[in-house]
């Protein structure tokens, strides 16, 4: 994996590489990067350039051996660690020997396959719905001996710990000493979306570096050349993505048009206050799957963001396309006020709070529809 397959991000690139270059690297890195960033994409990068035999300016080389065996993840230098499920007697029994999931393997391919994915990803990938995952204790012990080998190759040692907010108190205390005092030629790296729920004292032993969200700008040129989209759907998809790259790759294989165009008409159904209708679309929504729903409500957030900037008469802010500017113009002057606006903001970002939940969908679709016509009305005059 190479910086030049990352979209963007040229400027953490470069500090990154220049960083190596001048021996300015320390030995413990934390990548840390809001969901949907490249955080670990960036990670695997800097360990491919710090392995690569032939290593140009500013990337790897591609060809050499190394990079050959990091293409496919399979380096022996290069060590991963991820969050896992507690053995349970159920999977000690008899029955389930040989049978248990190589995860390395699985890790290696949702690296390659899903780079910007999460956790929720990684559970869904392996079928650890319902279970509590952690990186333990055990796995903390397992790491200092790896790390305590001499490397194959002769270069460096890399251990990387995807998402490391899941290494609970006492793993996080056993890698401490490591931490502070590794052996020659290692580098640790800890990637995580959720910087803050790590310990201090592992806070306190790593150089941060921060992998910034994409651009509006960077998702769209990426989502064209590598989705192969049109640009009008790509220039749809970017704003609603905000910077979130595993959002935007999923609201690839939907039809961008399709959310603002069902946004529209529901909410029509609900200015009208036109109750079969409203509940038709509450049947709609309520078929799609859970990142679907959540890309529509996204799409309606979206849609009282270009109304609020139309209003303050922003319009070089604005992300929508040309088709739809029409609908949030008359919205914003024909139906929704300040107050308005902010009031149906707060109800679409509640109910997208309690899908992420596994809330009740039909109940909180057909509630939200039923607000929104509440808020949309016009007060009653006596």
């Amino acid at each position: 994996m190479l910086f030049s397959s990352i979209p963007g991000l040229e400027e953490v690139k470069e500090k990154i590489v220049q960083a190596v270059k001048n021996n300015h690297l320390a030995h413990a890195l934390l990548f840390h990067g809001p969901e949907g960033s490249a955080n670990l994409k960036m990670a695997i990068a800097l360990a491919t350039y710090s392995l690569c035999q032939q290593p140009g300016d500013n990337d790897s080389c591609g060809t050499c051996p190394s990079c050959q065996k990091m293409s496919r993840l399979v380096h022996p230098d290069m060590n991963f660690v991820f969050p896992l499920v507690g053995e349970s007697k159920e999977d000690e029994d008899e029955e389930n020997k040989g049978k248990k999931t190589d995860f390395p393997s699985s890790f290696r391919g949702f690296a390659i396959e899903t780079p910007f994915g999460n956790v929720s990803d990684w559970i869904y990938k392996n079928n650890f719905e319902k279970k509590q995952l952690n990186i333990s204790k055990a796995a903390a012990k397992q790491i200092i001996k790896t790390i305590s080998l001499k490397s194959f190759e002769g270069g460096y040692k890399i251990m990387l710990i995807w998402s490391s907010e899941y290494l609970n108190a006492q793993s996080a205390n056993s890698l401490l000493k490591i931490l502070e005092e590794p052996p020659a030629k290692t580098l640790f790296i800890l990637v995580t979306s959720h910087p803050e729920q790590l310990l201090t004292t592992i806070l306190s032993r790593t150089q941060k570096i921060m992998i910034r969200a994409f651009t509006d700008e960077e998702v769209m040129q990426h989502l064209i050349q590598e989705h192969k989209i049109s640009r009008e759907t790509a220039m749809q998809i970017a704003p609603l993505a905000d910077g979130n790259m595993r959002e935007a790759y999923r609201m690839v294989d939907q039809v961008g048009d399709e959310f603002t165009r069902l946004v529209r008409d529901w909410f029509r159904s609900c200015y009208s206050v036109n109750v079969n209708e409203m509940l038709e679309f509450v049947e709609i929504f309520s078929s799609k799957d859970k990142e679907a729903q959540k890309s529509l409500l996204l799409s309606g957030i979206n849609v009282m963001r270009e109304v609020m900037l139309d209003k303050s008469q922003l319009g070089e802010l604005m992300r929508s396309i040309e088709s739809d500017r029409e609908f949030i113009h008359n919205l914003g002057v024909h139906v929704l006020d300040e107050e308005k606006l902010m009031a149906i903001y707060q109800a679409l970002n509640e109910t997208h709070y309690h899908i992420e939940r596994n809330a009740n969908v039909r109940i909180l679709f057909a509630d939200l529809s039923f607000r929104i016509a509440r808020i949309m009305r016009p007060a009653q005059t006596t």
